[in-house]
């Protein structure tokens, strides 16, 4: 039997004793949003950290301007493989409305539905606590059978990505040499579906534009001055349509710059996923997409950068009916990025866009809302091929390279601070009801999560 293989026995072996370990954790009330929860914030840092120096990551819990962060690193000389920094976070949601949960959101349960399947119930449950613990388990598990694990790992914890992480760029600026190491693993991401693991490779930027148009100097009466008055809504109805063309196309000059197409191979594994059009829109009540017409929907949802109107307003929205010609009209714009596109290159086009179409005697007002590169991994990296095999090799099934619609702030500020790309791997599902009542998670996630990494640990080393 090979060392992993025994490995791997032990993680069965030992998997009462391991939900046992994540349900205490479950139990502290980790809330990092309500400041009613502090103290039990900083009691899941202490669990933690008692918890990886138990197991031979000696570990500290590091004091920020808001929730500590927790630390720590196992490190030996001559190892072979990548010196990697896992990333998890404590905290969690809150759990409103109180009312729609089963059973205290606090107490976990395991819940056998009808085909016998089984399910862990509680807040945080995924998102991240059962998450971060597969990884924590599965370097028990190494240490505790083989005396080691195969690669050196550094471990950081926030206690704040559920409440916009304001600890954690001036963190990771304050601690760049300790915590800048050769890749990171993050835990926080999904499946594919139950049965077929999955790698995040691509994650898409943004850039957020608020719009105010100004024209006539009061609202104005529509019988009195329609038609002879330009209405600002008009102009800026114009302005938004002629930002894509009839087959879904931005118009802005340059937009498409820095745009990569997609490797054959993975495209075709993309085609090979079984995404039904129908069934993704059908329950949200729509039949067509929307994007580029001669694009699939998982590229337009993972590949394609996109231009959405998130909010218009102008003139009466109240009840009842006012003929105004209004003074002012807004509108609320946001683009999403991919591969190499330059967020300020992409804002630059927009501004000079709208200014061309912006009436002599109009002033046109823009307040920028912030802006990010899109993430992607190499997809010849050899950290990303030996993720994939350790996971194919767990479920049997081979590994889907996906990408994600939005954001993951974490990556960014590890490839921007840390100069450090990240490989996403978790095992939760779309259906897991994070951040809502009933949050739950697999048990099947939670085991093969754990034999999961212990394989991804050894293939690193290779």
């Amino acid at each position: 039997m090979s060392k992993l293989d025994k490995v791997l026995e032990r993680i069965d072996q030992n998997l009462d004793q391991s939900l046992d370990r994540l349900f205490e954790l479950l139990r502290i009330k980790s809330i990092s949003t309500d400041p009613e929860y502090k103290g039990d914030c900083r009691q899941a840092a202490e669990w933690m950290a008692r918890e990886l120096t138990a197991i031979g990551i000696p570990s500290e819990v590091r004091d920020t301007t808001g929730h500590p962060m927790v630390v720590g690193h196992r490190v030996a000389d001559g190892k072979p493989g990548p010196h990697v920094l896992f990333y998890g976070h404590y905290d969690v949601q809150p759990v409103d409305p109180i009312e729609l949960w089963n059973a205290d959101p606090f107490d976990p349960q395991i819940v056998t539905r009808e085909d016998g399947s089984k399910m862990i119930v509680a807040r945080g449950a995924n998102d991240d606590k059962g998450q971060l613990m597969t990884f924590v388990e599965a370097v028990r598990a190494w240490i505790e059978e083989a005396g080691d694990v195969p690669i050196n790992i550094s471990v950081l914890l926030e206690g704040e990505e559920e409440s916009g992480s304001p600890s954690l760029q001036p963190f990771l600026d304050a601690n760049k040499e300790e915590l800048s190491k050769d890749l990171a693993l993050v835990c926080d991401t999904s499946m594919w579906d139950k049965d077929t693991p999955a790698i995040s490779v691509m994650l898409r930027g943004l850039v957020g534009e608020e719009i105010t148009l100004k024209g006539p100097s009061k609202d104005l009466h529509s019988g009195m001055y329609g038609g002879a008055a330009r209405n600002p809504l008009h102009v800026l109805s114009d302005m938004i349509a002629g930002l894509r063309d009839e087959d879904g196309r931005i118009t802005l000059p340059g937009f498409y710059d820095g745009v990569l197409e997609l490797p054959e191979d993975v495209k075709e594994m993309w085609q090979n996923l079984g995404f039904s059009t129908e069934e993704f829109l059908g329950g949200i009540g729509l039949k067509d997409l929307g994007g580029e017409k001669d694009r699939s929907g998982l590229e337009q949802l993972w590949a394609r950068p996109t231009c959405e109107v998130n909010g218009m307003w102008g003139g009466y929205t109240g009840a009842g009916f006012k003929t105004v010609i209004p003074a002012e009209a807004h509108a609320k714009v946001s683009f999403r990025l991919v591969g190499d596109q330059d967020p300020e290159k992409i804002r630059e086009a927009f501004h000079a866009y709208l200014k061309s179409k912006t009436p002599a005697d109009f002033e046109l007002e823009l307040h920028p809302h912030g802006g990010d590169r899109a993430l992607r991994m190499d997809f010849d990296a050899p950290a990303l091929a030996k993720g994939r095999a350790a996971l194919s090799a767990e479920w049997d099934k081979p590994a889907a390279l996906v990408g994600c619609g939005g954001s993951i702030p974490i990556v960014g500020s590890f490839k921007r601070t840390l100069n450090m790309d990240s490989l996403l791997i978790g095992f939760g599902l779309d259906e897991d009801q994070i951040h809502s009542p009933n949050e739950k998670y697999e048990l099947k996630s939670f085991h093969k999560g754990i034999r999961s990494w212990a394989r991804v640990l050894e293939e690193l080393a290779k």
